[in-house]
Parts: structure tokens; sequence; C-alpha cells
């Protein structure tokens, strides 16, 4: 007798335990309210022809073409530059060619020495 009212109720505890298939109720949480901060800045227009940058280059007299620099310069080009620049196009930086038309050699020089500093600090190189 035991026996059968042990096996009864675990029978019982299991069928309850397993449950039919009532639908759960679902408990309505408040939706969060987005709260969006707009922050208007408002970007200083600079000639980029008379902005010289942020970095160590504060003038820079452009002289006659050495072509030994030439040289190295195309060396240090082909192994730093060349896996972000393109010379007529946009690769992963902006395309070079007519690069000394927009920019002054100051802003040039600095962005070759400086370029973590720019993007930070510089309102046209952010832009790039």
């Amino acid at each position: 007798m035991k026996l059968k009212f042990l096996s009864v109720l675990a029978l019982g505890a299991m069928m309850m335990s397993c449950g039919g298939e009532k639908a759960k109720e679902e408990v309505a949480t408040p939706a969060k309210e987005d709260v969006k901060t707009e922050v208007k800045t408002e970007a200083v227009k600079v000639d980029p022809m008379t902005d010289k940058g942020v970095g160590p280059i504060k003038t820079l007299t452009l002289g006659d073409i050495d072509d030994a620099m030439v040289a190295e310069g195309e060396k240090i080009y082909k192994s730093k530059c060349t896996a972000c620049h393109k010379i007529s196009k946009r690769f992963v930086g902006p395309g070079l060619k007519g690069v000394t038309e927009r920019r002054t050699p100051e802003w040039i020089m600095n962005m070759m020495l400086n370029p973590e500093v720019m993007v930070v600090e510089n309102e046209a190189a952010k832009q790039l």
C-alpha cells in the first residue's frame, strides 16, 4: 500500500513539474525612455592655406629640390605611407595628389610628424 501511494505521489509530482502548456503571462515593464543630449559645436572656419596645424613646425620655407632627399623621401613613402595613402584617390587616408595646393607646407609637415595630436586638435585633420 505504501509503495502504491508513493508511486502515485511521485507520478503526480512529475506530472505537476512538467506542467501543462499554459502560456506564461508576460509582465509588462515600463519602457526606458531614450534621453538624447545634443551637443552643438560650431566649427570655426579656417582658411586651409593659412592653417599651420598643431606640432613642432611653425614656419617652413621651401627651397630647391634636392635629388638625394627626393630618393630618401620616396623610400620612406613606399615603406610607411602607401599602406594608407594612394596618389590620386582616397584609400584609408586621403589621396595625396594636389595636397600642396590644399594645405600649407607647415600643416603637411605637422601632419606627418604629429598625426595623433593633429587628428584630435586640428579641425581640418579631424575631417579627413
